[in-house]
C-alpha cells in the first residue's frame, strides 16, 4: 500500500517500540552527539524519552506511522493539556548523570517555542534508517497536514538539520527567522511554522 492510504493513526502504537526507531533513526544527528557522545547509552536513553513522548501524543495529539517504517509525534497544542506525569523524575532517574544535558536541550526547545496562538507541533518525526529517501516521510507529512488544513490550524516544528529544513519547507513551512544554536556552540536548529493553506 502506497501513498496517503499506508499512513494511519496509531490509537493502539507500540510506544515502547516507536521510541526505539525514532532513537535509532536520530543517532546520526548532530543534536544527538551533542547530547552525549557515547552512542549505546545515548540511544538507550533516548529510546525510552521518545517512547514517552508518543505515550504522551496519544493522549494529547496523534501518532501517525507507515507500518513499522517511519513514526510522526505530534502535539496538540490547541487544547490545555498536562505534561508527562513525573517527567524531571523519570529524566533523572533514566539519564542519570546525563540528566542536565537532556533537560537543557529541553530548556532551550522551550524558550524558542512560539507563543503566538494554537497550532500543532511535530515533536518529532522519524524514518528508519535504510528507508529514507523512499517518501515515508512525506507521506506522514502529506495525511497530518491535509488535516490541520482543513481545521485551519497551524503547525510548529524544530528541523535538526539542513536536509529536514529542506523537507519541511517543501510542505509549507517558513523559517521563523534565523537558526539559533544549542549551548556551548552546538548545532543549529531552525525553527519552522507553517499557516493552513488550501
Amino acid at each position: 500500500m502506497t501513498g496517503a492510504e499506508a499512513v494511519s493513526a496509531a490509537p493502539a502504537v507500540d510506544t515502547a517500540a516507536a521510541g526505539r526507531l525514532i532513537a535509532a533513526s536520530f543517532q546520526e544527528l548532530a543534536v544527538s552527539q551533542w547530547l552525549l557522545d557515547e552512542p549505546v547509552e545515548r540511544e538507550r536513553i533516548m529510546a525510552a524519552q521518545f517512547g514517552w513522548f508518543a505515550e504522551h501524543a496519544l493522549r494529547y495529539g496523534a501518532v501517525d506511522v507507515v507500518g513499522d517504517d517511519a513514526v510522526a509525534v505530534w502535539f496538540d497544542n490547541t487544547v490545555e493539556a498536562p505534561w508527562i506525569e513525573a517527567y524531571d523524575e523519570r529524566l533523572a532517574e533514566l539519564a542519570g548523570p546525563h540528566a542536565a544535558r537532556w533537560a537543557l536541550l529541553d530548556e532551550t526547545f522551550a524558550a524558542h517555542h512560539p507563543h503566538g496562538g494554537p497550532h500543532w507541533h511535530l515533536a518529532l518525526l522519524a524514518v528508519r534508517p535504510g528507508q529514507r529517501g523512499t517518501g515515508l516521510g512525506s507521506e506522514l507529512l502529506g495525511r497530518r497536514l491535509a488535516q490541520l488544513d482543513a481545521a485551519g490550524v497551524p503547525a510548529y516544528l524544530e528541523a535538526s538539520s539542513a536536509g529536514s529544513r529542506d523537507l519541511y519547507l517543501r510542505h509549507g513551512f517558513a523559517l521563523m527567522g534565523q537558526a539559533y544554536h544549542l549551548p556551548g556552540d552546538g548545532p543549529p536548529m531552525y525553527p519552522m511554522w507553517r499557516e493552513p493553506q488550501g
